[in-house]
């Protein structure tokens, strides 16, 4: 081709644009057809189409909601020794503590005649769709390394979120939403990093609306519209970037890092339109509405979040993560003293929670929807430095699912009489996350990306699928 001034022009306007845009092309998977988002076939029948993580940020305690321990209350405020590295890495040497029973009454509930504390009165009306994981352990004993590791399954390198992996591994039923939504994360212990990608394709990484601090009255997805150009006028610039999209894609046929970013902008255009309706409640009916709480002081805030988990569940959204936490160096479950204000978290949530279940059962949803519950880590069965709370405890605790192809009224595994340490049918959180993904019909093992000359997936090396639990 002549270089005049008019061919220097036409090349220079296009390939500048396509030269800003190739670091951000690079990020994006190859996937068939040029779209990342496309949904994608399972490694096998999948038993849930789709997750809600409600995530108990600081660590609630099990022995003291779900995890009913009589002989805490009868050996109370005796000193005993309990194996604790954490202490033992505060100390250099083994201490004795007290002993400190719940303040909180339990009783057996529904069929299945599972326990539940005082804390939870309307969750518990529900036990007969629970499935109950008691054995529960992971790594990290502060609430940063735990949280990264429930999370992304690694404590000290930067790797993608289970969210992420899921919408990579599955694609998004929506043509018109991302495939993954975190409601009001929180900036701290991890912060992004836990609705991140890492190296997996940047298409991939969570969609936050709103964030930790900020009611969910304001919850919106940042940058979603343009204030300075009416409908018209964004239209027309839309058309326009399809025309000069259209051209580079013809320059570079077969390019399927183009096509993915092509329809990565598209995918935006088109949220533009559908996802205000969908964290708009007010069409939802008064009866809907104070089931979850909506309108009352306590529940209005985290009720909104969850009806818009099934709201977004029910537009195909496929990991949606609604988060209980704030922004503060004590996350909100964590009472190292004054261990009664979980009463105060309990009674924001637990309304909320129980008729985000009810509501997903009356349309049919909690068949393929999977309920996950549950916090970074427990608590421990003593009292911290002889105080009004507890310790931090990565060694048992409890978490419960619904739904999505689990056995429902069920428990599964245990800790010791004491609720510290998981002693039977014990589930790692390698175990949860290679199970959660098989429930979604993909196989942990063969769910990999190559990055840096190494296959990377969510479990590392490790994880076992816990099929007791799969009804």
């Amino acid at each position: 081709m002549r270089l005049n001034r008019r061919n220097l022009l036409k090349s220079s306007a296009c390939g500048f644009g396509y030269l800003a845009a190739a670091s951000m092309m690079q990020r994006h998977a190859k996937a068939e057809g040029g779209n990342p988002l496309a949904a994608k076939s399972t490694h096998f029948p999948a038993r849930a189409k789709r997750v809600i993580f409600v995530f108990m940020q600081g660590g609630p305690s099990h022995v003291d909601t779900f995890d009913y321990k009589p002989l805490l209350e009868k050996h109370d405020g005796e000193e005993r020794t309990f194996d604790d590295a954490r202490v033992l890495a505060k100390t250099k040497t083994i201490t004795k503590h007290r002993v400190f029973k719940s303040p909180w009454k339990f009783k057996q509930y529904g069929e299945c005649g599972q326990y539940v504390s005082e804390l939870f009165p309307n969750i518990a009306q529900h036990v007969d769709d629970l499935c109950f994981l008691k054995g529960m352990h992971t790594d990290g004993v502060a609430h940063g390394p735990a949280t990264l590791f429930l999370h992304t399954g690694s404590i000290n390198f930067v790797r993608p979120s289970v969210g992420a992996w899921v919408q990579y591994g599955l694609g998004s039923e929506s043509e018109n939403l991302p495939g993954f939504v975190t409601l009001q994360p929180s900036m701290g212990n991890g912060g992004p990093r836990n609705f991140g990608n890492a190296f997996l394709p940047a298409v991939y990484q969570g969609t936050a609306v709103g964030r930790a601090g900020v009611s969910a009255k304001d919850a919106k997805i940042r940058n979603l519209s343009n204030p300075m150009l009416n409908s018209n006028e964004q239209m027309s610039q839309f058309e326009a970037l399809q025309k000069i999209n259209a051209i580079q894609k013809n320059s570079h046929p077969g390019d399927t890092e183009m096509d993915a970013m092509i329809n990565s902008y598209e995918l935006a255009w088109r949220m533009q339109h559908s996802v205000p309706d969908i964290l708009d409640l007010s069409s939802e009916s008064q009866h809907v509405q104070n089931m979850y709480g909506i309108g009352e002081k306590e529940t209005d805030d985290f009720g909104r979040q969850c009806l818009m988990a099934r709201r977004l569940s029910e537009a195909g959204v496929r990991y949606i993560q609604v988060n209980y936490g704030d922004n503060t160096n004590n996350p909100r479950w964590d009472q190292h003293s004054n261990l009664e204000k979980h009463a105060d978290h309990a009674v924001k949530v637990d309304k909320p929670i129980a008729g985000l279940l009810a509501d997903l059962k009356q349309r049919g949803l909690l068949e393929d929807t999977l309920v996950w519950w549950g916090g970074e880590f427990g608590r421990t069965p003593y009292a911290q430095a002889n105080g009004t709370g507890r310790d931090h405890n990565p060694y048992g605790f409890t978490s419960f699912v619904a739904g999505g192809g689990v056995k429902a009224g069920f428990s599964y595994g245990e800790t010791d009489e004491f609720g510290h340490h998981a002693i039977q049918d014990k589930i790692h959180m390698h175990d949860w996350h290679a199970t959660l993904l098989h429930l979604l019909g993909l196989d942990h093992e063969k769910l990999t990306f190559n990055y840096s000359g190494r296959d990377f997936r969510l479990t590392d090396v490790h994880g076992e699928v816990i099929k007791e639990i799969f009804a």
